[in-house]
């Protein structure tokens, strides 16, 4: 069995020293890397530049923050004791992600991702050297997108040949290709909302929901604790978790869109560049005055491409002027202390362990913080 009942025999299960979260990391990193080197050795060898290649993209899913399958992770120690077999099916989450964020600088025409030229860029920057003919740019787009795709096979593949059994993996997929259709629809969402149309925030809202705070938080957890066999209460209670600290985590992903910091590892003010209707600027012209709200018009609505850049700084300047920014603020805390309260209720009702809340109380503040 992997589930074992009562509160005393799932806080023996749990997480229970300081730096299980980031051993967890570690351990998932691995597996990813060794996923990476192996698919590659198998598929990419004979290709023109298979060790640029590979290289390029061994790196990428290298350095990310791991918080999907960090979450993943969670929702099976909800609810079951230690498996390295569900360890590794939930490491492939990061290669879902790794699918999603090629696909995303490519549309978004992105050029910086974790602090480093995006892998469009770097593809086209070898295609000039290599002194290839056609187009870079086309080159590396194109490029980017079919190793995204190669990324999207590997990730249900680790699911598939992670070791659990399956009967266990029967009880995720459903979540998990909830998860994927998610995403998409989402992504779709988000090429429909931009600042020009002027959406509401209701509309941003549940894009942002979609498009990446349920496939961060929510849908991850969810698809742990459902292949461990979690109780419907429990289930609801990870979900409703899920669900503010996703959203917490995207609207702070839109404030250093705009205002930035190192965390993102991207270009800052890329959001205000490419006119997005984040939560932030829709906020912004909901709370601006006449005056103030014509001045975000004129800076980030335009009429065509032909309008010229933005001016980034005055975009800001506007933006802070209407207190969008500390009202966002003021949302995130709300969702986190919400979080916050749905974990304490779930293990004083003995739903959930102490030490697992003790890693989603930490993770909640985390992901609101965007702290590496």
């Amino acid at each position: 069995m992997f589930v074992e009942t009562g509160q005393a025999q799932r806080r023996e299960q749990a997480p229970t020293h300081p730096g299980w979260a980031e051993d967890v990391r570690a351990r998932v990193r691995s597996h990813v890397d060794d996923t990476v080197r192996r698919r590659c050795d198998e598929h990419v060898h004979s290709m023109r530049g298979s060790d640029f290649v590979a290289g390029v993209l061994a790196d990428f899913v290298g350095r990310g923050k791991y918080l999907r399958s960090m979450f993943g992770y969670l929702g099976w120690r909800a609810a079951a004791p230690e498996s390295p077999a569900a360890l590794q099916a939930v490491s492939g989450l990061e290669l879902l992600h790794a699918f999603a964020l090629l696909q995303d600088d490519v549309m978004d025409r992105s050029l910086l991702r974790r602090g480093r030229p995006t892998v469009h860029v770097q593809l086209a920057s070898w295609h000039r050297g290599q002194g290839m003919s056609g187009s870079p740019e086309r080159f590396g787009e194109s490029g980017a997108v079919l190793l995204g795709d190669l990324c999207l096979v590997w990730a249900e593949q680790a699911m598939r040949e992670s070791g659990l059994p399956r009967a266990v993996l029967e009880r995720g997929w459903p979540r998990y290709d909830e998860m994927r259709s998610e995403l998409a629809v989402g992504q779709f969402a988000d090429l429909l909302n931009e600042a020009r149309r002027v959406p509401t925030l209701d509309e941003v809202m549940d894009v942002l929901r979609r498009k990446s705070g349920n496939y961060t938080v929510r849908r991850p957890l969810e698809l742990g604790a459902a292949m461990a066999g979690a109780s419907p209460e429990l289930l609801a209670v990870l979900g409703d978790y899920g669900t503010m600290v996703g959203e917490a985590f995207q609207m702070r992903d839109d404030v250093l869109g705009v205002f930035g910091t190192d965390a993102t590892g991207k270009t800052t003010g890329d959001d205000l560049a490419e006119r997005k209707a984040t939560s932030l600027v829709v906020l912004a012209r909901e709370l601006a005055g006449p005056s103030t709200r014509g001045a975000l018009d004129a800076l980030l609505h335009g009429c065509d491409e032909t309008d010229g850049p933005v001016d980034v700084v005055a975009a800001r300047l506007a933006i802070e002027s209407t207190g969008a920014r500390r009202r966002l603020e003021e949302l995130i805390g709300t969702r986190v202390e919400g979080a916050l309260r749905l974990v304490d209720g779930a293990v004083a009702d003995g739903i959930l362990g102490e030490d697992v809340a003790a890693v989603l109380r930490a993770m909640a503040v985390r992901c609101a913080d965007r702290i590496s």
